[in-house]
């Protein structure tokens, strides 16, 4: 019987490679796709080659439609049928308030993380609805508590584009739940990755954990294991909801 197949964009590093570790732990064939750092998704591939998994690290930036038409041909072909997407790619630019803000960061905010993820989304829903002959799947969104909290005197730009995968989620969530495919979303919360270097900030989760009632930053492990729960037939109920992985934030 073949492994279930899911794939995770930006899934070299942080969150995007616990969550391909977790899957492939628990029997998914993982599609780890990476836009630069080819070295980084190779040793996530080989480290789950190793424990006895199957992955392929497929690189495509998925603000780019071709390089997402090639993604998803890839895994058709060298993976087999779709069950899983996880829109976990995504970008924030140095901290900036809004009156600093050019539009060339405008658009590569919200091309990566909010057209990104219904280009991935979409080829998704045409593998995997049954209404065009799919077997049905889950697809979960990665949003963020700043789509709640606003990003004030940051990432204005960066929340305004997971509020955007917010209204995304329930929307298609509604669109596809009678042709098989759940939609889900998880907002994370201040979480020890390196993405908080992109913002010219590397050691930010401990400059605010103590504004987070659990007192301390998240690892992508517990972000992970979010994902994965809705992924998994225990959420089979449950679409167009959020798991918010914040401390309490």
């Amino acid at each position: 019987m073949s492994k279930q197949v899911i794939v995770i964009t930006g899934a070299s590093r942080g969150i995007g490679a616990a969550t391909a570790h977790l899957a492939a732990a628990r029997g998914y064939a993982v599609c780890v796709n990476y836009v630069h750092n080819r070295s980084a998704a190779e040793q996530v591939v080989d480290a789950i080659r190793q424990a006895g998994g199957e992955a392929l690290a497929v690189a495509g930036d998925v603000a780019v439609e071709a390089d997402v038409l090639k993604l998803f041909q890839t895994v058709d072909a060298q993976l087999g049928k779709l069950a899983a997407l996880v829109n976990n790619a995504g970008i924030l630019e140095r901290q900036m308030r809004v009156e600093e803000m050019d539009v060339a960061r405008l658009q590569r905010v919200f091309t990566t993380n909010i057209v990104g993820s219904f280009l991935c989304a979409r080829e998704a829903v045409r593998r995997m609805s049954t209404s065009l002959g799919g077997q049905g799947g889950a697809i979960v969104n990665l949003s963020s508590m700043a789509a709640k909290l606003g990003g004030p005197g940051e990432y204005v730009d960066y929340a305004a584009s997971k509020g955007a995968i917010d209204a995304m989620t329930v929307g298609l969530a509604k669109e596809v739940a009678d042709q098989g495919i759940r939609v889900n979303a998880v907002r994370p919360g201040v979480i020890y990755t390196d993405i908080h270097a992109s913002g010219g900030e590397p050691g930010r989760v401990d400059r605010v954990k103590d504004t987070v009632p659990m007192q301390r930053g998240g690892s992508a492990e517990e972000v992970a294991r979010a994902i994965m729960w809705l992924v998994s037939d225990e959420a089979s109920y449950s679409t167009g909801t959020f798991i918010d992985v914040a401390g309490g934030r």
